[in-house]
């Protein structure tokens, strides 16, 4: 038994098929009747609807162009950023959890109204220790840049402000 493929046009990015809109693909007939139709996330490819394809290149075109573009002025700014992340630690200074890049995209929103995706942050693994870091931003597939990362612990600060509780509740 072989699967029935059918083929469509895409009018928008799918990230299962590594397609983007205005590409053509082969799909299960399952597949495009169950998902991609009636998400509006493709067309049948007919003859009609063909025509539509140049439309929807141009517009993945320009929708690239302005992409790259913020994604070099993001460059630009993030080069003299330095996000500090308080985290929670023990006794000996050991971490509670681990800083993930998701935190770090929450931090960049939190600290400096920066918008990330957490796939273009790339940790080889999630951090578990205080310190500072380098961390690899994959911007866009011609843009690589570099966080300075400041993992810090929030024990410090508690230590301190226990120490002036103390004095004044020994009155």
């Amino acid at each position: 038994m072989s699967k029935k493929e059918i083929e469509v046009i895409l009018t928008q990015p799918v990230v299962s098929l590594n397609a983007h809109e205005g590409d053509q693909v082969k799909v299960s007939s399952g597949y495009a009747r169950n998902f991609l139709l009636p998400h509006g996330k493709a067309i049948p490819a007919s003859s009609g609807n063909r025509r539509t394809i140049d439309a929807l290149k141009a517009r993945r075109v320009e929708r690239e162009t302005v992409e790259l573009e913020h994604m070099r002025e993001l460059h630009e700014s993030l080069k003299s950023l330095r996000l500090h992340i308080k985290v929670k630690t023990g006794e000996a200074g050991k971490m509670f959890g681990a800083v993930t890049s998701g935190m770090i995209c929450d931090e960049l929103k939190n600290q400096f109204d920066v918008e990330l995706e957490k796939r273009r942050v790339h940790l080889p693994k999630a951090i578990k220790e205080v310190g500072e870091f380098d961390v690899k931003l994959n911007l866009h597939a011609e843009i690589e840049a570099e966080l300075k990362v400041f993992i810090e612990s929030e024990k410090s600060e508690e230590s301190l402000e226990d120490n002036e509780v103390k004095p004044a509740s020994s009155d």
